[in-house]
């Protein structure tokens, strides 16, 4: 009788339909010593539970701190803010002679002739954009010729 029972009960652990109270008698029955040859196999699986019931831990376990550590990100700005504002201060002063030159002519002849050239490039660019005017212009004169506006 007693064998039917734990098979019974073995067959409901191993579905997954056991109740914490039939899973105690099995534990139980699994732990004595008067167990049948026959579901001897399972002593193993239950003498594991009962061992892993009664295993703790006691290691304690270093809690990291959830704040991060921005000294060397502000060191690291530091620097980059010293290199920039030293690299500022080296352009300007070794700089700052050399630019005096902005395109004045002491001579009236030479500054006419170059303001020539530059009206004549100037001239070259707005006549390429007027021929593409033109192009439009045409394009819209047969628009109305087919649609008849």
């Amino acid at each position: 009788m007693e064998l039917d029972k734990m098979e019974i009960l073995l067959e409901k652990y191993f579905r997954g339909e056991t109740t914490i109270a039939e899973e105690n008698e099995l534990q139980n029955y699994f732990s004595s010593s008067n167990i049948t040859p026959e579901l001897e196999q399972y002593k193993p699986i239950f003498g594991y539970l009962a061992l892993a019931k009664e295993q703790k831990f006691e290691q304690k376990i270093p809690m990291k701190s959830k704040r991060k550590n921005w000294t060397w990100l502000s060191i690291a700005a530091s620097i980059v803010v010293l290199l920039g504002i030293g690299t500022f201060t080296y352009d300007n002063y070794f700089n700052a002679g050399q630019d005096e030159n902005l395109g004045t002519y002491d001579d009236p002849k030479i500054a006419f002739l170059e303001t020539q050239k530059a009206l004549s490039m100037l001239s070259s660019q707005v006549n390429v954009g007027i021929g593409s005017v033109q192009y439009i212009q045409e394009y819209d004169n047969s628009k109305n010729l087919i649609f008849k506006q």
